[in-house]
């Protein structure tokens, strides 16, 4: 049995693969977010063990396969090595941050070269030379990173609603879709675990009204903003190789990045909503070509 696990800092995706047969091993699990950089290793440790799905199976895995947000440092993957390698004993174990998830779900198993971006609850780009990923830019998280990510817009929308920047009609239509009570939000913010996935549920308001000119220009001005200090990086490479792009605000704003991306003369590549469901085509042919 193959485990792939594309997780993030709110939840992790689980998906089991029969090797041989390509099929699913048990109906998708999910658990909590198993970031390294804001939880413990025994915290890491009795997350996964609470699913009684993934314990009941943990003899049958011959491999793990683990992409996940804050394993780009070298100790962060180390310790959920070791997690995994306590549970899963039976299994080859491999983690990577999840950047590689992003690169292998949008190339494939051919393995070309691009430029590979991620904007869910958080944002990155790198870029994929066929071998191996490389950045130029170290991202120092969702606090003063992350352009055009979930985060990134839901922050924008809470700072035109408090200074009073969004149109009349949208205050009404935000109040009364979210809790918009001061200690409420600094409560969440600065108190409760996990800051940047709560700013990111209010991205879903700019999703569902998307056509509005107000929504159009905070979402440009945030796209715009992620090409100048994230895709441009790599200047040389993009007049070579397409720009692909991983995570549920990319999917919803194809025609906006498309559009941006008409402005600043770079080709847009392949768009994968959940990074998780082309890693399973990859790793499924990855085992079989080992094993044969």
């Amino acid at each position: 049995m193959i485990l792939i696990v594309d997780s993030g800092s709110t939840k992790s995706d689980w998906i089991a693969i029969d090797s041989k047969k390509g099929t699913n091993f048990f109906e998708k699990q999910r658990t909590k977010g198993l970031n390294p950089a804001i939880i413990s290793e025994q915290e890491a440790y009795d997350i996964i063990n609470e699913n009684e799905t993934l314990i009941d199976h943990k003899n049958l895995v011959e491999y793990v396969f683990f992409y996940g947000a804050g394993c780009g440092t070298i100790e962060a993957p180390k310790m959920l090595e070791r997690v995994l390698k306590s549970i899963f004993t039976n299994a080859k174990i491999s983690v990577k941050e999840d950047t590689y998830a992003a690169i292998y779900s949008t190339i494939g198993f051919e393995k070309h070269a691009a430029v590979v971006c991620i904007l869910g609850t958080g944002s990155n780009c790198t870029y994929f030379d066929g071998q191996n990923a490389q950045q130029r830019v170290i991202s120092l998280g969702y606090s003063i990173m992350d352009d055009a990510s979930g985060n990134y817009f839901g922050r924008q929308l809470l700072r035109d609603y408090y200074f009073d920047f969004m149109p009349h009609d949208f205050k009404l239509m935000f109040k009364t879709r979210y809790n918009m009570d001061d200690d409420y939000i600094k409560s969440n913010l600065y108190k409760k675990p996990n800051p940047n996935a709560y700013l990111a549920k209010f991205a879903e308001f700019l999703i569902l009204n998307k056509e509005s000119a107000y929504i159009q220009g905070i979402i440009k001005k945030g796209l715009r903003a992620f090409v100048k200090t994230m895709i441009l990086q790599f200047e040389v490479e993009i007049k070579s190789v397409p720009v692909h792009f991983a995570g549920s605000i990319s999917f919803f704003l194809q025609d906006e990045i498309k559009a941006v991306a008409k402005e600043f003369g770079f080709e847009v590549g392949n768009f994968q909503r959940r990074p998780i469901e082309g890693l399973t085509v990859f790793h499924l042919e990855q085992v079989r070509a080992l094993k044969s």
